[in-house]
């Protein structure tokens, strides 16, 4: 039994959902948001919940029902609060800006990496250190956030790169002389 499955998806006051067929689109105060789920899982829409109901008792039937259920959860919060990331950048001469639609990175290499920003996704940049990255979408955010740190992930030696704030690093020992 799916018990995340069974848990109803309240719907706040700002949020619109509709159900069509195997469908479900939410629009609120962060912008608008579709999925389709998958044909052995049923959802129907109740005063202002959302009901998630599986079909049969199978292993994936089960897995369906909630991961369906939490999909369903987080595309309502993500147009009602919306989801956040947080990068800082650590590195001598190291820094980011953006640029319109554009994020500017300068990590040390010979050139610097222009990452293209997606659509619905707003990042802001405090001290050219701290990127922001906001959207509807968590899977979006997140995939943002990572194709980021991707650039240059923190080494382990000089703590360098990109990093999620409050993220530790594990520091290792660089070499040592040896004496004869």
């Amino acid at each position: 039994m799916s018990r995340i499955g069974n848990i109803p998806v309240v719907i706040p006051d700002k949020v619109k959902v509709q159900i069509n067929g195997r469908n479900i689109s939410a629009e609120g105060p962060k912008g608008k948001l579709e999925m389709t789920f998958h044909e052995r899982i049923q959802t129907r829409l109740e005063n202002k919940t959302v009901l998630v109901r599986r079909s049969g008792e199978t292993r994936q039937d089960k897995a369906l029902h909630g991961l369906t259920q939490r999909l369903i959860s987080n595309m309502i919060k993500g147009v009602h609060e919306g989801f956040q990331k947080k990068l800082e950048i650590q590195g001598v001469g190291f820094r980011a800006a953006v640029q319109g639609k554009v994020l500017n990175l300068s990590l040390g290499k010979s050139h610097p990496i222009n990452y293209p920003i997606p659509g619905d996704i707003k990042v802001t940049v405090t001290d050219n250190v701290f990127i922001t990255i906001d959207g509807p979408d968590k899977q979006k955010v997140g995939a943002v956030a990572a194709d980021i740190r991707g650039y240059y992930p923190p080494e382990p030696y000089k703590g360098k790169g990109v990093r999620y704030v409050g993220e530790h690093i594990l520091r290792k020992e660089g070499k040592t002389a040896q004496s004869k």
